[in-house]
């Protein structure tokens, strides 16, 4: 992968960006430019797996499928790749998922990308209509959960260590920080 994006010029196509080949580092198109994280810490994989254990039976309980970084069209030329969805059933030897087929999107915030996802991806994720969005805290298991509202979230929950977020749509699912970081 590293060949091609220095030999490229000017902006990425969806194209060009789905031809680049899988690596560890996570690799998200934002209109024209490709945003290049690291893999992500053990920390940040224990939170993912733990919440996903328990996100995974509450969604196909009521016929959604759990994702786990998975390519997500936000619209042409915006594919984030979020930590977990919930979706529709879908084709899961597609590139990607469609925005309209998400209803609840999770990052898990780090200090190193906590701007973008608490301002950049919150704005895309609302203004593509993913209904729900989850911002996990790495450092602390606090859970906020957003609501959108037109093209805007707005706080549905805020859950910190020794309390519980029960979540009623689009999955019934209880889940405490603590469950999540040590």
């Amino acid at each position: 992968m590293t060949a091609a994006v220095f030999g490229h010029d000017g902006p990425w196509t969806e194209e060009e960006y789905l031809s680049l080949d899988e690596t560890s580092q996570r690799v998200e198109l934002f209109d024209g430019s490709l945003h290049v994280t690291p893999a992500p810490t053990p920390r940040h994989q224990r939170i993912s797996r733990k919440l996903g254990n328990i996100l995974e039976p509450a969604a196909e309980q009521v016929g959604l499928e759990l994702l786990e970084a998975v390519n997500v069209r936000l619209r042409p030329g915006r594919i984030p790749i979020p930590i977990l969805i919930i979706t529709d059933p879908v084709n899961l030897d597609v590139p990607m998922i469609e925005a309209a087929e998400v209803h609840l999107i999770c990052e898990i915030i780090s200090p190193s990308n906590a701007s973008t996802d608490k301002v950049l991806k919150m704005h895309y994720y609302a203004a593509a209509g993913i209904e729900w969005y989850l911002l996990v805290e790495q450092k602390t298991g606090a859970l906020r959960l957003y609501r959108r509202r037109g093209r805007h979230y707005t706080e549905h929950s805020a859950t910190k260590r020794g309390e519980t977020l029960r979540l009623l749509e689009p999955v019934q699912a209880t889940i405490r920080p603590e469950e999540l970081v040590p």
